[in-house]
């Protein structure tokens, strides 16, 4: 018996059995167990980085969310230490929660037509919780700008979406509410007759209700669909649903700056992510390929803003070159050739759970990035440097500080030329299909 599950059965007073770590959750762990044959979840905190009064506060949003009608799953414990870190214990609920079974399988046909509807009842029920002590209440502008500042990186990406933010910037709605923070799908349990539960609370704050209803409409958690909102429906189809069930909807207009900023916001929250990597603090595969996921949200911001349009790239490794002619300085298999190798084993090989499938697909792409890399990093780097030269600027710091202060105004469309074509070549080696995935 692990550490962990003798400290479950002595928390409970049960006999546990199938304790598994699930796949997902980039800042907690969730696991999942039987405690005398009742299926829980189990929330928990890297031992490393315990935030006793963040569970806390999550238990009581769960709390909240039941008494507004919001569907949620029932808590059954938690504390601040289990095993040596806070925890969380909740029922696990019916349903699924991965976006493209959701998005394609035929047991959700008959559901998803009116999901979008219906996830905009459950925001309206939600915006009615009573607030629990120690929310965050920022302005979400200021907020994501100091974030993204703190980096010290700067990308002339996002200063465009920034500059785009604040001229744009709805007047302010007077609407105060609870705020989920990252109400989306993934983060969503839905079963066959319709939503089961509103899951991840970590987000949570006090901000303008339009935050949420914008966030999932977000590209990134349409998964490939058509349909804007979480992938399932119209937009339309989501106001009018949050409507119906009492909410008061912004105007089409003002989900659009939301959806913009939702946007400038995963962007932010994958550099954050990927720091842990960077940092050293935290080595996972996850974190690392995290890092290579902030330009897919960059492109998507430039959609959104209307600055670029769907392109079809072809997979650099679909026409690697062939051997180097003349004398290999090494024996084969060559660089190339092991990478693949490599990746291939990751792709086949038999994992014994879910959380080592997950892991193995994410450090196979992180191969296929680096192979990509590899042959066109040196001739993308000599391109950018001469777009920069263009435009006066020595660095990718310098076009940022010009677009932040308006000092290229006059040659708006070179400079947007310019870093469209960054963007679009950091996707070529980060993910190249991305950039075909309409808007």
């Amino acid at each position: 018996m692990s550490v962990l599950e003798a400290a479950l059965a002595a928390r409970l007073g049960a006999d546990v059995a199938d304790l598994h770590r699930l796949s997902g959750g980039a800042s907690r762990e969730t696991w999942s167990f039987d405690a005398d044959g009742r299926e829980l979840i189990l929330r928990r905190d890297p031992p490393a980085s315990p935030e006793p009064d963040a569970m806390a506060r999550e238990a009581a949003l769960l709390a909240s969310a039941a008494r507004a009608g919001v569907p949620v799953p029932s808590l059954v414990d938690h504390g601040p230490d289990l095993a040596g870190t806070p925890f969380l214990i909740m029922e696990r609920l019916a349903g699924e929660t991965i976006p493209r079974r959701l998005l394609r399988d035929d047991a959700f046909a008959a559901v998803r037509p009116r999901l979008a509807r219906d996830l905009g009842g459950v925001l309206a029920r939600l915006h009615t919780m009573e607030p629990v002590p120690g929310l965050p209440d920022d302005d979400p502008l200021d907020a994501i700008t100091a974030y993204y500042e703190a980096f010290d990186e700067p990308r002339p990406a996002v200063e465009l979406a920034l500059r785009w933010l604040g001229e744009h910037r709805p007047a302010a709605s007077g609407r105060r509410a609870v705020v989920h923070g990252d109400f989306r799908n993934g983060n969503l349990m839905i079963a066959p007759d319709g939503v089961t539960g509103v899951l991840d609370w970590e987000l949570t704050h006090l901000g303008d209700p339009a935050e949420d209803l914008g966030w999932l409409c977000v590209k990134a958690w349409r998964f490939g669909s058509p349909h804007p909102a979480g992938g399932f429906g119209s937009r339309e189809d989501l106001l009018a649903g949050y409507a119906g069930a009492g909410g008061t909807p912004p105007t089409l207009e003002e989900l659009r700056w939301w959806e913009v900023y939702g946007t400038l916001r995963w962007t932010v929250l994958c550099r954050h992510q990927a720091e842990r990597f960077l940092s050293g603090s935290d080595t996972s595969i996850e974190y690392a390929v995290l890092g290579r996921k902030v330009c897919e949200q960059e492109h998507d911001m430039l959609l959104a803003l209307g600055l670029t349009s769907p392109v079809t790239v072809a997979d650099p490794l679909a026409a690697a070159p062939g051997a180097p002619s003349g004398p290999p300085a090494h024996d084969r298999p060559d660089a190339a050739a092991l990478i693949d190798a490599a990746g291939a084993f990751l792709l086949e090989a038999e994992q014994p759970d879910e959380r080592l499938r997950f892991h193995a697909r994410v450090a196979a792409s992180a191969l296929r990035i680096a192979r990509r890399e590899l042959l066109l990093g040196e001739a993308h780097r000599a391109a950018h440097a001469a777009r920069l030269r263009g435009l006066g600027c020595a660095s990718d710091a310098d076009l940022a500080a010009a677009v932040r202060e308006g000092a290229l105004d006059d040659r708006r469309d070179e400079v947007v030329a310019a870093i469209r074509a960054l963007v679009i070549d950091k996707l070529t080696v980060a993910n190249p299909r991305h950039l075909a995935v309409p808007g």
